[in-house]
C-alpha cells in the first residue's frame, strides 16, 4: 500500500469510532492524506461541533509535521525548540495529542486525528484506528 484510500479510511473510522463507543465518548474522526488533504470524516451522535475543525487540524497538523500531535505538544512548550508554532499556519496548528500519522514503512502516508474527549481519550481512540492501520499492512 502506498497511497490511504478511502476503502481503508472507512475502515479506520469504524475502528475509531468502536474505541469511542467502548470509552462511551461521542469522538469526530478525520482522516487526511500524506499531503494533509481531507480523505474522510465522521462525527458521532452527540460529539462536539467544535470537534469537527480540531479533529480535521490534528490530522492536518500530524500529516505536515510528521509526527503526533502530542510530541508536538512536549515540543511546543515555553523554552522548547518549537515554541510558537501554534501562530504559524493561519493558526491551523494544534498542539495537544489526538493526531497520528499513518506511515508504511516508514513513509507517511495519511494521519488521524480525534477530537471529543480528554486528550488521553482522543488518543486511545486514534491509536486504536492506527493499529488496525498496522494490522491491514500484514494482510
Amino acid at each position: 500500500m502506498t497511497k490511504l484510500s478511502l476503502s481503508i479510511a472507512k475502515r479506520l473510522l469504524e475502528e475509531a469510532e468502536k474505541k469511542a463507543e467502548e470509552i462511551g465518548v461521542p469522538m469526530v474522526i478525520a482522516i487526511v492524506d500524506e499531503g494533509g488533504n481531507f480523505v474522510a470524516s465522521h462525527r458521532m451522535d452527540d460529539a462536539l461541533l467544535a470537534s469537527i475543525d480540531i479533529s480535521i487540524n490534528k490530522a492536518w497538523t500530524s500529516a505536515a509535521l510528521k509526527m503526533p500531535t502530542e510530541t508536538l505538544s512536549n515540543l511546543s512548550q515555553s523554552g522548547g525548540e518549537l515554541f510558537g508554532i501554534h501562530t504559524t499556519n493561519n493558526g491551523r496548528i494544534v498542539l495537544f495529542g489526538g493526531g497520528i500519522p499513518l506511515k508504511v514503512n516508514e513513509q507517511i502516508v495519511g494521519a488521524i486525528g480525534v477530537s471529543g474527549g480528554a486528550v488521553a481519550d482522543d488518543i486511545e481512540v486514534a491509536q486504536a484506528a492506527v493499529s488496525l492501520f498496522h494490522s491491514l499492512q500484514h494482510q
